[in-house]
C-alpha cells in the first residue's frame, strides 16, 4: 500500500512541463492499442487540425429504482437520460417525458435494478491505462491519483476526454514527496538536485514546486515509513510538523491540497496541525486529532481495503500487521464518524490488483457508517472533497454522465456495490 514506485524506467528527456506531460501520456498509452474506443462514445468530433474529444451518443436509461445519494431520495421507476456526457434528466417517467423524446437515444432497460451515479475511489495508484481501465470496470468512474511513477495520473487525465469509457476521470497527485525517492529521480530531469534526499524545508519546497509544474491536481507524502513492506514499521516517523508544514505552504500558495500516507498517532497529528487536506490511512488516530480534523475539515481516507487486505498476506509479519491494524482502524473510523468528520472512501488499489470500491463501502458500512454515508463516502462526500461536487457524485441536471447499475438495495445491503452491472463513463457504456 502506498507503494515508493522505486523500479521504474526513465522519463525520455523533457524538462518542460508539456514534454513530460507528453512522455506521461505515451508511457500511459502503451497499454491502449489493446483498448478500443467504446462503440458508444464513437460520437461526434468537430473540426480542428486532431478535432475535439468525441461526443457520445445519447442513452436512455429506464426501468430503474434511482437513489441520490445527497437527499437519500428514491425513485421507482426511474428514466435518466444522458446526451453529451451530461445528465439532462433523472426522475419518474413524467418527469423525464420530453426529454425521453427530444434525445431519440438508445434505450436501456436495467430491469428494476438500482441506478447511482458512478463512485468515487480517492486514492488509487495507476501506472497504465490497462491499470486505470481495471479500476472503471469495478465501478470507480472518477479516482483520485495516490502518486504515480513519473506522471502517468497526469497523461491519463489529460486521456480522459478523448476516450470516453476507456479511463476514469483522474485528480493527479504526480510524484510522492518522500525522503529518497529512488528510482522516480530519473522520471524527471527537475528532480535531480534531489539525489542527496528530500529532508529539508528547503528540499521539501523544491519537490512540491515540481510537481505542481507539472500540472498536478494535489501533492501527496507522507510522514511514517510503509505498513505493505515486512522490513519498514510503520510506525516510525519520517517527516514532521515544520516539514509538512513547508510542503502544504507551498503547494496552497497555488491552491492545492496535500494528502498525507500516516499510521503513527503523534506523525497523524503532526500532519493534521500541518493543514493536510485528507489523512491516508491513519490507523492510530488519537481522539483529539480526530477533534480537530472534524473542526478544520480534514478529511480521513482510511483505505480499509488495503489495511484488511495485510491479513491475506501470505508474510508473517503483515499478516500480524493486518490482524492487529484492523481492528484499530475500523474503531477510529466509528469515531471519526460520530466526531462528524469526512469520512471518504479509497482503496489504495494498485496496478491490476484493484478492490472494487464498492467493497469500501461495504467496510465502511461494517465500522460504523450508516449505509446511506458509507455510499456518499464513495459520491457525494469524495465529490466535495475533489472539487467535484458540482458535476459528480450524483445523477441530477448538469451533472457528468457516470453511471452503476446494481442487484439489490445499497441501502439495505452495500455489498451490492461491489459488482456493478452496467457502468456508464463520461456518458460512454463500459460494460453491461
Amino acid at each position: 500500500m502506498c507503494r515508493d514506485h522505486d523500479e521504474i524506467e526513465p522519463l525520455p528527456s523533457a524538462v518542460s512541463r508539456r514534454g513530460v506531460i507528453g512522455g506521461a501520456i505515451a508511457l500511459a498509452g502503451a497499454g491502449l492499442a489493446a483498448l478500443e474506443l467504446p462503440a458508444s462514445a464513437a460520437g461526434e468530433r468537430s473540426a480542428g487540425p486532431l478535432g475535439s474529444p468525441p461526443v457520445p451518443p445519447p442513452l436512455v436509461i429506464e426501468n430503474g429504482t434511482l437513489l441520490d445519494p445527497l437527499t437519500g431520495r428514491v425513485v421507482e421507476d426511474a428514466v435518466v437520460v444522458l446526451d453529451r456526457g451530461k445528465v439532462v434528466v433523472a426522475g419518474n417517467r413524467s418527469q423525464t417525458r420530453d426529454a425521453v423524446a427530444g434525445v431519440n437515444g438508445r434505450v436501456i432497460d436495467v430491469e428494476g435494478r438500482w441506478v447511482l451515479p458512478g463512485l468515487v475511489d480517492v486514492h488509487v495508484h495507476e501506472n497504465a491505462v490497462a491499470d486505470a481501465r481495471a479500476a472503471l470496470v469495478r465501478g470507480a468512474t472518477t479516482v483520485r491519483s495516490g502518486t504515480s511513477d513519473f506522471y502517468q495520473d497526469v497523461g491519463l487525465r489529460a486521456l480522459g476526454p478523448w476516450s470516453p469509457g476507456a479511463v476514469p476521470r483522474m485528480k493527479a497527485t504526480g510524484t510522492f514527496v518522500t525522503p529518497n525517492l529512488g528510482n522516480t529521480i530519473i522520471g524527471d530531469p527537475a528532480l535531480a538536485p534531489l539525489a542527496g534526499g528530500v529532508r529539508t524545508v528547503d528540499e521539501l519546497r523544491y519537490m512540491t514546486s515540481v510537481n505542481l509544474d507539472r500540472g498536478v491536481d494535489w501533492i501527496k507524502t507522507r510522514v511514517n515509513e510503509r505498513a505493505g513492506v515486512p522490513e519498514q514499521d510503520p510506525l516510525v516517523q519520517v517527516y514532521g510538523y515544520e516539514q509538512v508544514r513547508a510542503i502544504v505552504t507551498t503547494a496552497r500558495r497555488r491552491g492545492v491540497g496535500v494528502l498525507c500516507h500516516s499510521y503513527s498517532e503523534k506523525a497523524i497529528d503532526d500532519a493534521v496541525r500541518a493543514g493536510i487536506k485528507s489523512l491516508e490511512h491513519g490507523v492510530f488516530v488519537g481522539e483529539q486529532t480526530l477533534v480537530r480534523m472534524a473542526r478544520q475539515g480534514t478529511y480521513f481516507t482510511p483505505t480499509m481495503s488495503a489495511i484488511n487486505g495485510l491479513k491475506n498476506s501470505p508474510n508473517l509479519i503483515l499478516r500480524e500487521r493486518g490482524e492487529q491494524f484492523f481492528p484499530v482502524l475500523q474503531a477510529a473510523v466509528r469515531r471519526a464518524f460520530e466526531l462528524g468528520v469526512n469520512v471518504v472512501a479509497g482503496t489504495d488499489s494498485f496496478g491490476l490488483d484493484v478492490d472494487p470500491i464498492g467493497g469500501e463501502v461495504r467496510l465502511l458500512h461494517e465500522a460504523g457508517l450508516t449505509a446511506l454515508d458509507a455510499i456518499r463516502s464513495a459520491t457525494t462526500g469524495a465529490a466535495r472533497l475533489l472539487g467535484l461536487e458540482q458535476s459528480v457524485g450524483r445523477l441530477a441536471r448538469g451533472y457528468s454522465a457516470d453511471l452503476i447499475t446494481v442487484n439489490g438495495s445499497p441501502l439495505d445491503n452495500p455489498a451490492v456495490l461491489e459488482t456493478p452491472q452496467l457502468i456508464i463513463a463520461r456518458g460512454a457504456v463500459v460494460t453491461s
